[in-house]
């Protein structure tokens, strides 16, 4: 059952359905033709044959779809459309973008070949295939969300004896784990060891605390600090997660780098491990699967109802309950509710699916909630899609933040609210991020988010030039005013100091090119508000007591991170307290 549903990607539709296609359509010339259409993240380019006058067989050239999301979405839709000859096919839920284009660029192919919306339209309609269910299943262990503090929890849960199930709504594991940047903090690690780099627990916990203004419950803080290095080496040892030898990062608000960053910089390294080894420790994972309500039984969670394709299931939990759902940084309207500032004006860096379901579910049964009007906003994104920049982490290298006026207006390894807010004070509220090559030659941000890169030069957001005045005067900076600023950053930092903002790290001189800037805006990125839990990941009531069976981990909890979380901590947060949540729940 898990199998089936994970792997078919079920999507809008139920079983396949077809209708009998006009004769009186003129039939495709024969041959082998190439289609192009725009993807999620860049171009989708296929190869089509027609043969006898029909569809024939698909062929994907090049895509660079975000893994175990999109890629899944274009594999499965190819295959279906193989089957049936037509490109009439339901869409992936979660990866409706990388659905249609990869059916628009299968159309635009035919089109070479004969193809009109008289032939479109007459097409079969298929659906995707839906694996049957029951309407009640019994669990020890039911965890709702399959991203990163899901399935670690779900892992040390079943090591620890437990039949356990994770339901996730999507079509594929990941939340939002898998499209993060993958790094994660932990003090004393082999990657500081091996640079000289001296740090500590409470060194950590103190940057943790500190940059949250104080605000964040003071034993989860340690909790997490304290179980940084042991979680970090359970992924290295256990779950088999590499991490990039010769890199180690360090985030703004951390007083030394401690961030480890997976190979390929994003969290698909962690996703397919987690989700590889959960299987092998006999995890059901149970996709297109949404928890809906929180069964309570005599004072104690039970078990969840869930929502699949109309259907209604119990899943019922002998021992425990554990929200990993994530936070809600994509709901507009529940973030108006807490805070009236981030509205429509923020896009958001969370995937869709980021709509606080879990935080919801644990109200209506009596939990408190902490924290809910801290918000975070990731200060360098794209300003059409409201997407992540990775190329952006070149700010972390080095890159200097100026104004369309060309003057630097923050310290670029400050706190994310307070880059943020400083870019928000800006004209146009747009940021231009600058950087060459003594910083480039550092990170190699545009070679290691190469795809990227081109996508944004694409959308005329970032660009390369010879000199910094090529660079200003193509988005209309005030190039003199640029280079002055340029010029009297690098004369301050030969001393080892920044005059104007006292940035203390990443010192790094912007003087050779080629030159490159982005243009970059803050977007909604992390929810620090959700439900109180206890140091053992107990959810706690709105009476200060602990709902017996109820557990909770990763984003969907409130009070670790304050008024702001750190870069790096988001992954860190959810291994500690998702293993945590496993162990115990597992032991009821």
């Amino acid at each position: 059952m898990a199998g089936l549903l994970c792997l078919s990607l079920a999507a809008c539709g139920n079983q396949n359905s077809t209708s009998s296609p006009d004769p009186a359509v003129t039939s495709l010339t024969d041959g082998t033709y190439t289609g192009t259409a725009a993807g999620h993240n860049g171009k989708i380019n296929v190869e089509v044959t027609v043969e006898e006058g029909k569809l024939n067989t698909i062929r994907v050239l090049e895509e660079d779809e975000t893994a175990g999301i999109g890629d899944l979405a274009i594999q499965t839709l190819v295959e279906k459309m193989n089957q049936s000859q037509s490109t009439q096919v339901d869409l992936v839920s979660a990866a409706t973008i990388s659905s249609a284009g990869v059916v628009n660029a299968v159309r635009n192919a035919l089109k070479e070949a004969g193809a009109d919306d008289a032939y479109f339209k007459n097409e079969s309609k298929v659906s995707l295939d839906k694996a049957e269910m029951e309407d009640n299943y019994d669990y020890d262990v039911v965890i709702v969300g399959g991203g990163g503090a899901g399935l670690t929890a779900a892992i040390e849960a079943a090591n620890n004896g437990a039949h356990v199930a994770v339901l996730e709504k999507t079509p594929a594991v990941g939340g939002n784990t898998l499209v993060s940047g993958g790094g994660l903090n932990a003090p004393g690690t082999q990657h500081q060891l091996a640079k000289g780099i001296e740090d500590s627990v409470e060194k950590f916990a103190e940057d943790t605390y500190n940059s949250g203004d104080q605000e964040a419950n003071r034993e989860l803080v340690e909790v997490m600090a304290e179980n940084a290095l042991d979680a970090t080496n359970w992924l290295i040892d256990d779950i088999h997660v590499e991490f990039m030898p010769d890199r180690l990062q360090q985030f703004g608000g951390h007083s030394v780098p401690r961030a480890l960053i997976p190979v390929g910089n994003h969290g698909d390294e962690l996703i397919f491990k987690l989700r590889d080894a959960a299987e092998a420790a006999g995890v059901d994972i149970l996709c297109n699967v949404k928890g809906e309500e929180i069964l309570m039984n005599e004072g104690r969670a039970s078990g969840i109802r869930a929502a699949y394709d109309g259907q209604q299931i119990t899943f019922n939990a002998a021992k425990g309950v554990i929200l990993a759902t994530g936070g809600f940084a994509s709901n507009v309207e529940m973030r108006k509710q807490y805070n009236a500032n981030y509205d429509e004006r923020f896009k958001t860096t969370a995937r869709a699916i980021s709509t606080g379901d879990g935080i919801r579910m644990a109200e209506e049964v009596g939990a408190s909630l902490v924290d809910m009007e801290f918000i975070q906003v990731y200060p360098t994104c794209n300003p059409i899609t409201g997407i992540i920049s990775y190329v952006a982490n070149s700010r972390m290298d080095g890159g200097l933040l100026l104004n369309k006026e060309g003057v630097r207006f923050v310290d670029e390894m400050g706190r994310r609210d307070v880059i943020s807010n400083a870019i928000l004070d800006q004209t146009d509220q747009i940021g231009y991020l600058v950087w060459g090559q003594e910083i480039e030659n550092i990170g190699h941000m545009t070679e290691v988010h190469a795809v990227e890169f081109q996508n944004w030069i694409d959308n005329d957001l970032l660009y390369v030039a010879d000199t910094l005045e090529e660079a200003a005067n193509h988005f209309g900076l005030d190039a003199q005013a640029m280079i002055k600023t340029i010029e009297a950053y690098n004369e301050s930092i030969r001393d080892g100091l920044d005059e104007d903002f006292n940035k203390t790290s990443s010192l790094q001189p912007v003087a050779v090119g080629p030159f490159y800037i982005q243009k970059v805006v803050p977007s909604s990125h992390h929810t620090m508000g959700g439900v109180q839990i206890n140091t053992r990941t107990e959810v706690i009531s709105a009476e200060g007591q602990v709902i017996p069976g109820l557990y909770a981990a990763g984003e969907v909890v409130g009070d670790i991170h304050g008024t702001n979380r750190l870069g790096g901590n988001a992954i860190t947060d959810c291994v500690v307290f998702g293993r945590i949540a496993g162990q115990n729940a597992s032991a009821e």
